[in-house]
Parts: structure tokens; sequence; C-alpha cells
């Protein structure tokens, strides 16, 4: 399936690369890397991911090494990433927020 980003998770990402790039910049390569393998195990198995509990039909995937948590859900046609967010945060109350 075609995976696509919402603007919120655009923004989410730039905040999280500017972040990374003055503070960590030789994690940006990994970081970036690691993102790529969740965009491709997404848009090939989009199910693979558990839900959220408090959310229904939002997905989310963990970065492992990093602590981020990629938010997403599936429609008919495409895998829509809505947020990257750091662990500690809250998952997003619906689809775009």
């Amino acid at each position: 399936m075609k995976v696509v980003y919402t603007e919120d998770a655009l923004r989410d990402l730039d905040e999280i690369l500017e972040f990374i790039g003055a503070n960590y910049p030789t994690v940006t390569a990994p970081f970036l890397g690691r993102l790529h393998a969740i965009e491709r195990r997404i848009g090939q198995w989009p199910e693979s991911a558990p839900e959220v509990e408090q959310r229904a039909s939002i997905r989310a995937v963990p970065f492992i090494r990093y602590p981020y948590r990629l938010f997403y859900r599936v429609t008919s046609e495409t895998v829509e990433i809505l947020h990257i967010r750091h662990a500690s945060r809250q998952p997003p109350r619906t689809g775009g927020d």
C-alpha cells in the first residue's frame, strides 16, 4: 500500500530532525534509516502493528532504539502516517490531532 504523511506528521518529523540534528547529529542517518524501514513494513503489512488501546483504528510502531513512536491508520487505499511522537507523549486523540 502507498504510505502517505499528514501535515501533522511532517511537522512532527521536521521538529524531531531539527532536535536530533542540533543535539545528536550522528544519529540523524540511523534514525532516518529506521523510519524508512518502518515505512516499508507498514506499506507491505499495514496491519502488523498493534492498535492503540485508547484510539480505535490507530496503530503504533515503536522506533526501538529511539524514544519515538509512529502512529498511523489504514484506509482503503493508503497507510496514513498521523504523527511521530516522543514515547513519553500521549497518542493522538483522533485521526489528525
